[in-house]
């Protein structure tokens, strides 16, 4: 009976300590991504700034499907029927040539505002209660921080006693100790529940299967800082293997070119 005691005591003192050290999303951010962005274009250039022809999907890993959709993609269609967005969901948002304009809509929220097209993205760091809503076009997003504090041992034993030992606490979560080093870290968002839609303006497409797994990355050449999101899509319906790219952006000091605009679909070039 002491023994098990000790142990309750064990557990209430540890789990105190957490709830003490705890700490939101917002004030752990390892990295600072808040501000506004501008993209800088420094891949696919062609099919970024320009609507490329039908059927030019080069370097996008598509299935026979997925070849077959992109080949009868009709421009003046998507035009007459309102789907000048297909291209600015989640997959496609962020290689869409503009601004971002990041801010945390909560502690546990962040948000990204992009001026090209007018959409909004919610990165959500804990299940939001419409987690299981309906697919739209930036679908369900769901963020954790990943930094090397992180992947150190999080629980230890608190006891060298036998574990089989009746009333033994066992191993019960620690946090690591501080670390003073300023190691940074990445932003990992997987986002799933789309609605289809391209991943190229010239119809290249993704389907309702497709999930985007997104690492933010921020570096820094003197004085300016950048903003790095590698993007891996996965769509089991339309491609072969996953498709990898990195969309570049350069933050911003204020809004004065902060610029929001409907989405537009480009005639193609010939």
């Amino acid at each position: 009976m002491i023994l098990r005691l000790a142990g309750l005591l064990l557990i209430a003192v540890f789990t105190r300590a957490i709830a003490q050290t705890a700490q939101t999303p917002k004030s752990a951010a390892p990295i600072d991504l808040t501000g506004y962005w501008v993209s800088l274009v420094t891949e696919d250039w062609r099919t970024r700034m320009l609507t490329a022809p039908k059927g030019d999907y080069y370097s996008v890993p598509l299935k026979p499907e997925g070849r077959r959709a992109a080949d009868t993609w009709d421009v003046t269609k998507d035009i007459a029927e309102g789907k000048q967005c297909m291209s600015y969901g989640a997959p496609g948002i962020m290689r869409v040539p503009g601004r971002l304009h990041i801010t945390w809509e909560n502690d546990a929220v962040l948000k990204i505002e992009t001026d090209a097209g007018r959409q909004t993205r919610a990165l959500y760091f804990r299940p939001p209660q419409n987690a299981a809503g309906a697919p739209s076009m930036q679908g369900s997003s769901a963020a954790q921080w990943q930094t090397p504090q992180l992947t150190r041992a999080y629980t230890s034993k608190i006891s060298a006693q036998d574990p089989n030992t009746p009333g033994f606490p066992g191993i019960v979560p620690q946090p690591a100790a501080p670390d003073a080093r300023n190691l940074g870290g990445t932003l990992k968002v997987t986002t799933t529940r789309l609605r289809p839609g391209y991943l190229r303006n010239n119809g290249v497409p993704y389907s309702s299967n497709a999930t985007l797994t997104e690492y933010f990355d921020v570096h820094r050449r003197g004085s300016d800082v950048y903003l790095v999101d590698t993007q891996i899509v996965d769509d089991p319906l339309y491609l072969e293997v996953p498709w990898v790219t990195s969309n570049h952006f350069r933050r911003e000091p204020d809004a004065s070119k902060w610029d929001p605009r409907p989405c537009e679909l480009l005639l193609p070039s010939h």
